[in-house]
């Protein structure tokens, strides 16, 4: 998705990049077999389903999280589910566009 556009429908929040230079913790919701398929290198598995039961351990780590899964969709509600529990939680789209912004951080850092 365009940057601009994502900012409109986002509500104008921080980006993955901003995130991450702020240590969040990337979390992917999809099954744990679609995650064995393919995943981001830094990204932790919890599935959606089992989400509210990890929000406590999650709010002793005190970091920001950005929420990825396969389209945008499971993930926004995670973002959801996270932030109504008092999380900061920002929906990343794509566990790719997650990975993406990751490795342009991680290949920029090293320039």
């Amino acid at each position: 998705m365009f940057t601009w556009l994502k900012k409109i429908f986002a509500g104008g929040g921080p980006s993955t990049d901003e995130l991450l230079a702020q240590g969040a913790i990337i979390i992917d919701v999809r099954t744990p077999g679609e995650y064995r398929n393919g995943h981001g290198k830094e990204s932790r598995n919890i599935p959606l389903s089992s989400l509210t039961s990890k929000t406590a351990s999650l709010k002793k780590q005190r970091k920001p999280i950005i929420t990825c899964c396969a389209s945008g969709m499971r993930s926004g509600k995670a973002a959801n589910i996270l932030r109504q529990a008092g999380l900061e939680a920002h929906n990343g789209g794509t566990w790719q566009a997650v990975e993406r912004a990751r490795h342009q951080r991680s290949s920029s850092n090293e320039n």
